[in-house]
């Protein structure tokens, strides 16, 4: 909702910080005050960084990560075990989980998980394109998030998986029933990868 307390194109720039996630409209001010008062070459820099982001991030045609070049780094990796996959809900828990050291195989994201009440079913989610990677394939490590959801999804995937002769295993239990990947540490991580569980 726009005041007129600042000028229109400065209230432009508050709008738009506030549609970003988690900010709310005092954090969306505050940001737009700082861009007013950094030199001009900095807001410019910042400026040319979404450009650049935006035209030159796309998603990887083999595991949906986000990556500059397709197919990504990891999954280019000859030293990637290519016989197990890590399924995660998105890109960023990919980084958590490397950032483990703990795992080296490849990954596949999903895009979100299995949710009736928002309206997103299995065929709203790259489950189809998960499938068509596991010739070949000996393990499937669910790591997606402790939530109902992450649950539903974990079981829906594991009745597709496990007829077709493949380990499906996922996170061992002390990631906190509703909390996600992205706000774990990455001891507790390692260790809930370490202990994953077949299901």
């Amino acid at each position: 909702m726009k005041s007129d307390i600042f000028p229109a194109t400065l209230q432009d720039l508050i709008e738009e910080f506030n549609k970003l996630p988690g900010i709310g409209r005092k954090t969306a001010t505050r940001l737009a005050i700082h861009i007013l008062k950094v030199n001009p070459e900095e807001a410019r820099a910042l400026a040319q960084a979404i450009i650049r982001v935006k035209e030159n991030i796309r998603f990887c045609s083999v595991c949906y990560n986000i990556t500059e070049e397709d197919p990504c780094p990891i999954c280019r990796d000859p030293a990637r075990n290519q016989r197990q996959i890590c399924v995660v809900e998105d890109p960023t828990d990919i980084m958590m989980i490397e950032n483990t050291h703990e795992y080296n195989g490849v990954y596949h994201v999903l895009g979100g998980t299995i949710s009736p009440l928002d309206g997103i079913g299995p065929e709203d989610l790259r489950i189809k394109e998960l499938m068509k990677r596991l010739d070949n394939v000996d393990e499937v490590i669910l790591a997606l998030n402790p939530s109902t959801e992450g649950e539903t999804t974990s079981i829906y995937l594991s009745k597709l998986i496990k007829p077709l002769g493949i380990k499906v295993t996922r996170l061992a239990r002390g990631i906190p029933l509703g909390s996600n990947l992205e706000f774990i540490d990455e001891l507790t991580l390692s260790k809930a990868l370490r202990s994953r569980q077949e299901i």
